[in-house]
């Protein structure tokens, strides 16, 4: 698994997100008393990006049709949609949240590196 560096922690402060793309796709990094989580941006309901939806503890809401995701594992919590996001390993090492890219487009699970926060 390789790692890329995203933003410095201290950029990214608790119940914020920052988006971030590699290659063709993009990714929002959500920072909550939970930890830190990585998953696709686009909603798999209709063509939003997540990032300009709600961060509410970690439950993400998309901002055009007000579907929810669960940031820990990706999995639908609110209707319309039905598909899960694809979620993506995340750690922190010197000061730097970094993020894995899972290969398919299913969720996987994040781990946390030996310095990030409890949950992430």
């Amino acid at each position: 698994m390789q790692f890329e560096a995203v933003v410095r922690l201290a950029e990214l402060p608790v119940g914020s997100m920052r988006t971030w793309v590699s290659g063709e796709r993009e990714l929002v990094i959500c920072h909550t008393r939970e930890g830190l989580f990585a998953l696709d941006n686009i909603c798999t309901h209709a063509h939003a990006r997540l990032c300009e939806g709600r961060l509410r503890a970690t439950r993400l809401v998309c901002p055009l049709h007000g579907a929810s995701f669960d940031i820990r594992d990706g999995r639908v919590l609110g209707p319309p949609a039905v598909v899960p996001l694809a979620t993506h390993a995340v750690r922190v090492s010197d000061g730097m949240v970094e993020v894995a890219l899972a290969t398919a487009a299913t969720p996987a699970s994040s781990s946390p590196g030996p310095d990030a926060p409890a949950g992430g």
